[in-house]
């Protein structure tokens, strides 16, 4: 990785996944699922990954790297102290809706 400087002391950017993440709800759990919308977005039904000119296990790969929406704000946004508000889920009160991949 590059160093950069700041302030005369040379510093190494952080990577955003410097640090081993624990999802509250690990993507591997719902590898059984009879839900045809999780199975599709998982890349265990159909071919949607292929038909967005990417691996059908896409969303799986990504979740289980980088984990959900949630889990990242959790790791990088509640330890500066800002509350999800308008951020959160819309059962929750916030904006965030997710439609089902077709």
């Amino acid at each position: 990785m590059d160093t950069i400087r700041r302030h005369g002391r040379r510093l190494r950017p952080r990577s955003p996944v410097s640090r081993p993440v624990k999802c509250v709800n690990p993507v591997d759990g719902f590898a059984a699922t009879a839900n045809p919308d999780i199975k599709r977005l998982l890349g265990q039904d159909g071919d949607l990954g292929r038909a967005l000119g990417l691996d059908n296990r896409w969303a799986y790969n990504a979740v289980k790297q980088v984990g959900n929406y949630g889990d990242m704000w959790e790791r990088s946004i509640t330890p500066i102290g800002l509350p999800r508000g308008l951020n959160a889920l819309w059962t929750k009160g916030g904006l965030q809706f997710a439609p089902p991949l077709r």
